[in-house]
């Protein structure tokens, strides 16, 4: 639990990814790799989804890829192309694994080659277990990708009402991350944030405050050869 009143070892280290789940927070666990472990044991049937949204940067036409975990809709990666067609996806890729600290057992997507690309450089490997890519989702039963098209109609509305972002690296779309992680209910998940699925529960009468306060806080260095 993140309290705007309760400071110590109750704190986030950052905004994300580097977001810990405070069920298992040990303020001694400072690497980006302990970290990633302590948000993968959030993710349940290790899944992930990704997808891509057309949006308006400066007047011209980019594209959001985006990447969640499918069982808690927890917004993992996310990167600005200039096209949608031949875009090197595997930094989105890259990204993910880094955070969660493993391979996904499944990613699914459409059929677009970048994200072929991403999973031969990222994901796939010639030992078993490998990572299943499915790229021919459906728009009905289990391979589909409708939560990712749900949470590109948050990026979509909220862009709108903006007309448009003003450059590729804005922290908008890290704002709307936060957002749609740690501040919006989801109905289905029985008004639970995603966060809050992964553990990660955030108190006090302004979220937001919370976050901030929580984030500029310093984490403690360890020196490990003494």
């Amino acid at each position: 639990m993140i309290n705007s009143d309760i400071f110590g070892q109750q704190k986030l280290t950052s905004f994300f990814p580097e977001i810990i789940p405070q069920k298992t927070f040990d303020p001694l666990k400072t690497t980006r790799e302990e970290r990633g472990k302590q948000i993968a044991e959030s993710f349940g049937n290790m899944r992930r989804i990704a997808d891509e949204v057309w949006i308006k940067v400066s007047g011209d036409m980019k594209y959001l890829f985006a990447l969640m975990d499918d069982e808690t809709r927890y917004w993992i990666a996310q990167e600005v192309a200039a096209t949608k067609e031949g875009h090197d996806a595997r930094g989105l890729f890259h990204e993910a694994k880094e955070v969660a600290g493993k391979r996904p057992n499944t990613i699914i997507t459409d059929g677009l080659g970048s994200y072929k690309e991403a999973y031969s450089n990222e994901f796939y490997t010639i030992r078993k277990p490998r990572t299943r890519h499915i790229h021919t989702i459906k728009l009905s039963g289990d391979m589909n990708n409708n939560k990712m098209e749900r949470m590109n109609g948050e990026v979509r509305d909220r862009e709108k009402v903006m007309r448009g972002l003003k450059k590729d690296d804005t922290p908008i779309l890290n704002g709307m991350q936060i957002f749609h992680n740690h501040m919006r209910p989801h109905e289905a998940l029985k008004g639970k944030t995603p966060g809050e699925m992964c553990g990660i529960e955030i108190v006090g009468n302004n979220k937001w405050l919370t976050l901030i306060q929580n984030a500029s806080q310093e984490v403690p260095t360890v020196n490990r050869g003494s």
